[in-house]
């Protein structure tokens, strides 16, 4: 099965039940899972975090899900840097943009599609294949 990458957004807003946004985060999950395997790394683990309060609840949710943990290559941790820098040449203002690279970049070394309602990251990198509601 091809890889998926599924940011923090998407899965929040099924957990959450964002009004706005979980009908269709939550159809894509269900679309994808059927061809792809959904996964998660390290980073959009831990933004998810901020939804629960014990750790057994995350995995619990986590598991039901059947998201795949991925670990971050360190040739995506040297390109989350690299782009972090060239956002900040480009006098990006968003102070939490780190985490965003190390996303981006994981999808982008490992070829794998990433599911993102985050669509400025595509212009760091490029090579990713997006989907997204704004998919153009």
């Amino acid at each position: 099965m091809i890889g998926l990458l599924v940011d923090s957004n998407v899965i929040l807003d099924v957990f959450e039940e964002d009004p706005r946004w979980v009908e269709w985060s939550e159809s894509m999950l269900q679309q994808y899972s059927r061809t792809h395997t959904i996964c998660i790394n390290p980073i959009i683990y831990s933004e998810v975090s901020i939804g629960f309060t014990h750790i057994e609840e995350l995995e619990e949710a986590i598991n039901a899900c059947g998201f795949r943990m991925l670990q971050i290559p360190r040739e995506a941790l040297f390109l989350a840097g690299k782009a972090f820098v060239e956002y900040k040449k480009r006098q990006g203002s968003r102070v939490s943009t780190l985490p965003d690279f190390f996303i981006g970049a994981h999808a982008a070394i490992e070829k794998i599609e990433l599911l993102t309602r985050d669509t400025r990251i595509k212009s760091y990198f490029p090579t990713i294949k997006l989907i997204s509601p704004n998919k153009k």
